[in-house]
Formats: structure tokens, sequence, C-alpha cells
């Protein structure tokens, strides 16, 4: 599942290590789902895109093809 978790994230100015500490995970795994060796629970991902304020769907791009 490809995300654009690291252009927002990077737009507002924050590092990986204070998404990590905000969402309750590692900067690991952060850096994993940006770059697509990861995808996150339901959960998670509502996590972050309400921290942006944005819809799943805006932040995660969901290719059947995948």
């Amino acid at each position: 599942m490809k995300n654009r978790i690291e252009e927002i994230r990077k737009q507002r100015g924050i590092r990986q290590e204070e998404l990590a500490k905000l969402m309750g995970v590692s900067r690991q795994t952060i850096s994993s789902l940006e770059n697509g060796r990861y995808n996150p629970t339901i959960m998670l991902a509502h996590k972050i895109s309400a921290y942006f304020g944005m819809s799943i769907e805006e932040v995660f791009i969901f290719d059947e093809e995948e």
C-alpha cells in the first residue's frame, strides 16, 4: 500500500521520531511505512490520518493490484 506520510510529514516540519512518539510506535515503524515495507493496522492508519486532519484515503493509496 502506498502512502503520502513522508510528503505530508515533511510539509509540516515533523520528524519521523516526533510522529512515531505521537503515534505510540517506533521510528522504524514510521520509516517502514514511508518506504512501503509495512502496511499499518486500520487503527494506526486512522490515528495518522486524524493527526494530519485528513481522511485515510487522502493519506493512504489503495492499489488493488498490489
